[in-house]
Formats: C-alpha cells, structure tokens, sequence
C-alpha cells in the first residue's frame, strides 16, 4: 500500500504530530517519518481515565526517533463532559448501529480543536507549515472532531489566527492521511511500514495492568479491523474475542 495523501519532502522538513500512543497515530507517525518529515511529537495529558496511552507514546517517540516528544498538561477533569474526563461509565458491547447512532459519551468536548491549536502554536515556533493527526472519517466513533469538515475548517482558521499565516511566511496545513482509509486499511498500511501495534493501546477502560477491555467501541473497532485484514492483534484482551 502506498502513503496516502504524502508525498516525500525533502528530509528533515519539520513537522508537528499529535501522538497519543493509539494505533492511528503510530501509523501516521510511521507514514510522516517515512516521508521525509522530521517529527516533533505531542502528546498530552488531559485528565483522561489511565496514563498508559502516554507510555505507549513515548516508546513510539523513541522507536521512530522524533525530534523532540513533549507531553502537555492540561486538565479537561475540570470540566467533565466525557466518560473519559470523568466517573461516567465506558459503553460497552456496543454494536455498528448503536456506534453510528450520535454522538457517544467518550467524546471529550472540543479535544481535537484544544490539541490542533497547541500543535499550531509549537508549529509557529518551529517555522514548520506541517501539522498531522491520526482523525478518521469511516471507522470511528462519531466524533464530530474526526470528520473532514473539521480538519479543513481548523486549517483555514490556523491562517487567519497565526502571525505566520497573517504574514504569509507559513502556509499551515493540517495533514489527516487517514481520513478516508477504513480500519483495515490503516492496519495494513502501517504493517507495510513496520508499525509494531503491540506498542499501542486503544481501549477506553483497560485494565490496572493495561490489558484491553475487548468491549469498548474503541477495543471493538480495533479487533475488527485486524480481523478484516486477516491478522491477529498483538493486545492482550481481558476476555477472548
């Protein structure tokens, strides 16, 4: 499978990449660093219910040599609003329909608009136009954050609201190479590129020692792409898909 939507750069083109240690991001990690780009990784720290999709992305970090990693603290528990900002239960055994029906309660209000503008402003600094994040419109939640409309809406504001784009020394464009691509696809794609997706985690309620619900939507999802693509997923599950 090709890279979707990147071509190469010249090497060490700066880039910002938001990283949370998920099976998304990794991909798009591995599909920006063989590009060409040299990645500066973000991750952050938002109140969310476990720490350990931190450590998968700082062990991603390492393994495709980023620039630099930061992770950000800033507390969305203030606010609550999710079933990953506070004590609202995780829905569980949720099936395609029940998944596509609305807007779930593991949508954490305005997430990626809060991720993108931080991922903007250190991009201003690094003088770099290249923002990625591993959004996708087809195998998702229904997260209004994840859809095109978004990523194309935030871009336009990026250049209005930045010193850069008013005076046209950047161009920032925000790079969403999943956008279109199911499950599957990014699985197979980023085992084309030598993702290792035991280094990742998606459950949304796992286990104190990180094992995977298996029945998350997130957890669901996962196990169903690999499942399409014809391989087994490297999590470990608290109960047998």
């Amino acid at each position: 499978m090709t890279l979707p939507l990147l071509a190469p750069v010249p090497a060490g083109t700066p880039a910002v990449l938001l990283l949370s240690g998920g099976l998304d991001s990794a991909t798009v990690l591995a599909c920006a660093t063989r590009a060409g780009y040299a990645v500066h990784a973000l991750s952050f720290r938002y109140g969310q219910r476990h720490a350990l999709e931190l450590d998968r992305a700082r062990a991603l970090a390492a393994r495709w040599k980023t620039v630099k990693h930061v992770v950000c603290d800033i507390d969305l528990r203030q606010f609550g609003g999710s079933a990953l900002t506070s004590d609202v239960a995780v829905p569980k055994d949720r099936d395609e329909r029940q998944m596509s029906a609305g807007i779930p309660v593991t949508y954490v209000p305005a997430r990626n608009t809060i991720f993108l503008s931080f991922a903007m402003a250190w991009a201003e600094v690094l003088q770099a136009q290249d923002v990625f994040i591993g959004v996708n419109a087809l195998d998702y939640s229904g997260y209004p954050d994840c859809r095109p409309e978004f990523v194309e809406a935030f871009a336009q504001m990026a250049n209005l609201a930045t010193r850069a784009g008013v005076e046209g020394t950047t161009r920032f464009k925000i790079h969403a190479p999943l956008m279109r691509l199911t499950k599957r696809e990014i699985i197979q794609l980023g085992i084309s590129l030598d993702v290792d997706y035991a280094m990742t985690t998606s459950c949304y309620d796992p286990a104190g020692d990180g094992t995977a619900c298996g029945h998350c939507d997130a957890c669901q999802l996962r196990r169903r792409g690999f499942e399409q693509a014809g391989l087994s997923d490297p999590l470990s599950y608290v109960t047998t898909p």
